[in-house]
């Protein structure tokens, strides 16, 4: 994990819809080249403050994304810095793969997927490399499986090449190598330098992968740590209610979650 300045700072964050309190109060910074996985139990607001984070919803405090306000940028530079993937990978156009992960040139300006320039032509390739779609590249989206669709979703988001990288439970549905695999392309994308936000519910992986984790209780931010203290025994209790299998191997920490509190 990289120990340069924060790209990403909240302060006092809240959101209200109607009457209700989503959010509250919520700060935190964030550093580029860090993978953070963001918990909670369901209604805990975390899909609320994905959103907050990226200015797609009127919040009240301000977030900084690499000193400039949020609130200040353009939609087209907004999209720029923040490249978001929200829960589920529907498609209901049946779509080469190639045109689908060129739709994130959009906020770069290529509207045809038909017609990139050199740079834009370059990211989807890129893309398209590092979630090993190569063979898929020219097969419909519809063709395919659960799990390569969402491969294909994740190669739309990185062809952003954005700094910031919002995952809204990515791994939602999935077998356990799709699991796998989708999440060690976002750690991957961390380690190249983006700063990589991850709504999970699967507790282990947070463990694995995450360098930090933040845990969201009642639209509240409970803790904001390396996961061996977010991940804490009396943590799992209190917030998730939970008591849970901590242990460790090939040099990974391992939490299971065990019996119900």
């Amino acid at each position: 994990m990289s120990t340069a300045a924060p790209y990403l700072v909240a302060e006092k964050v809240g959101v209200a819809l109607g009457r209700r309190e989503v959010l509250a109060d919520v700060s935190l910074s964030l550093e580029r080249k860090s993978l953070v996985a963001l918990v909670g139990p369901n209604g805990a607001g975390k899909t609320t403050l994905l959103r907050a984070l990226a200015g797609l919803v009127p919040a009240s405090g301000t977030v900084f994304a690499d000193g400039e306000a949020v609130a200040a940028l353009s939609v087209k530079e907004r999209a720029r810095r923040f490249a978001y993937l929200p829960q589920g990978h529907a498609v209901h156009w049946p779509l080469p793969v190639r045109d689908v992960v060129a739709l994130g040139r959009f906020p770069h300006g290529a509207t045809d997927p038909s017609r990139l320039g050199p740079a834009d032509l370059a990211a989807v390739e890129r893309a398209i490399a590092a979630t090993d779609l190569k063979t898929l590249a020219d097969r419909r989206i519809t063709e395919l499986s659960g799990g390569e669709r969402a491969r294909v979703a994740l190669a739309r988001v990185l062809a952003v090449e954005a700094p910031v990288i919002l995952a809204d439970e990515p791994v939602a549905a999935l077998d356990p190598h799709y699991q796998l695999e989708v999440t060690g392309l976002l750690h991957a994308a961390a380690a190249n330098g983006a700063l990589v936000i991850v709504v999970t519910h699967d507790l282990g992986l947070a463990a694995r992968f995450a360098d930090k984790v933040l845990v969201l209780a009642d639209g509240r931010l409970v803790l904001h740590g390396p996961p061996a203290e977010a991940l804490a025994p009396e943590i799992l209790a209190s917030v998730f209610r939970i008591a849970a299998f901590h242990g460790g191997h090939d040099g990974q920490p391992v939490v299971v979650p065990w019996s119900a509190t």
